[in-house]
């Protein structure tokens, strides 16, 4: 097991003291979304376990029946994947979003703990890998970009791997992903990742049942695996409601600049709701182990996803702030000085200033 233990929500000691109030109020949601997941311990073996008609996930010691969102099998107020006589659950009322000024003052100092974290991971030489799933449009690569703008590109990498060449789908199927692992001082985020084959493929039908079936047994070996090398990992579900999808499907419809993001099998994924549901029941079934466990990001407002998010993910990296030596600024040579003459400024090609 890796030698930087995984905390739950709340126990983090790495930036707790730092952030203080920097994160205060909005890492509340993060633990509650996450209540379900995060109270759960579960063996550490990858017997099957059992999947209800309703796609509720049944584990001895542990409750897998979200509300509502994307958890239940069909969204929206809670009711509709509940068991036949079963007492229905009133949706919680919906927070407002969170103001674009409490966002960027609270994004500000969560981006001093990163260039922290980075500092420590450079400085101590660790190897983090952190996951990013969730339904299509439930924020992934917004959280992604808006981490990694506070970080060093030389140090922090984006993995977004697309459609398997010929040459891949005859590999063994972890081993183009094993490829992009980070080496020692490197962060790596997944914008999805090997899950793909617990989700989008075994959903769309894009490998066979026995493919699909051998990943949820060895994924769990896997994992393992990399935690024993040294890989701290991180694995982020952001879990978001079938209204709220609707509506950022619906945004991209009109906006020309996002429609990019609307591939077939988005628009697939909207007639597949409760098959994504249960596909994802399972997989959490099968994977949420000690070792490497799920994290649920409540991803219906963006801002606060990723608050919750980054600040979760600094509680569960002890870091220290590492000292820099002053930086001081030479002086700068001067033309005067070393006798040289620019040539005239119009003999350049100057863009048109239209701004």
């Amino acid at each position: 097991m890796s030698k930087t233990k995984h905390r739950r929500d709340g126990e983090g000691t790495g930036p707790d003291a730092a952030l203080g109030a920097a994160a205060g109020g909005s890492a509340g949601a993060g633990a509650d979304a996450a209540a379900t997941m995060s109270d759960a311990e579960h063996d550490d073996d990858v017997a099957p376990r059992r999947v209800t008609r309703h796609g509720v996930v049944v584990v001895e010691g542990a409750r897998y029946a979200d509300k509502g969102g994307d958890h239940g099998p069909a969204g929206g107020d809670g009711t509709d994947g509940a068991p036949e006589g079963a007492e229905a659950v009133e949706a919680p009322p919906r927070r407002k979003k969170l103001k674009t000024e409490v966002y960027e003052a609270e994004l500000a100092k969560l981006a001093i703990e990163l260039h922290k974290l980075e500092d420590w991971v450079t400085y101590k030489k660790l190897r983090i890998v952190v996951l990013f799933e969730g339904r299509d449009a439930a924020g992934k690569g917004g959280a992604i970009k808006t981490i990694t703008a506070a970080l060093n590109p030389r140090v922090a990498r984006v993995v977004a791997l697309g459609v398997p060449t010929e040459r891949e789908k005859t590999q063994w199927y972890f081993q183009r992903y094993v490829a992009h692992l980070p080496a020692a001082g490197e962060i790596v985020f997944f914008d999805r990742s090997w899950y793909n084959r617990a989700g989008v493929e075994h959903v769309m039908g894009f490998c066979t049942e026995l493919e699909y079936q051998e990943f949820l047994r060895s994924c769990p070996e896997f994992e393992r695996m990399l935690i024993r090398s040294g890989i701290l990992l991180f694995k982020y579900w952001f879990s978001v409601s079938e209204e709220e999808q609707e509506r950022r499907f619906l945004a991209r419809l009109g906006d020309p600049t996002k429609r990019w993001k609307l591939s077939p099998i988005d628009l697939a994924s909207r007639t597949r709701w409760v098959d994504y549901s249960r596909a994802k029941d399972e997989m959490f079934a099968y994977t949420d182990i000690k070792q490497s466990p799920w994290y649920v990001v409540n991803a219906d407002d963006k801002k606060r996803a990723r608050l919750n998010m980054i600040r979760h993910l600094l509680s569960a990296i002890p870091y220290e702030e590492v000292p820099s030596p002053e930086i001081v600024l030479p002086p700068r040579q001067t033309e005067k000085r070393e006798g040289y003459m620019r040539p005239p400024i119009d003999d350049m090609n100057w863009i048109p200033e239209t701004y």
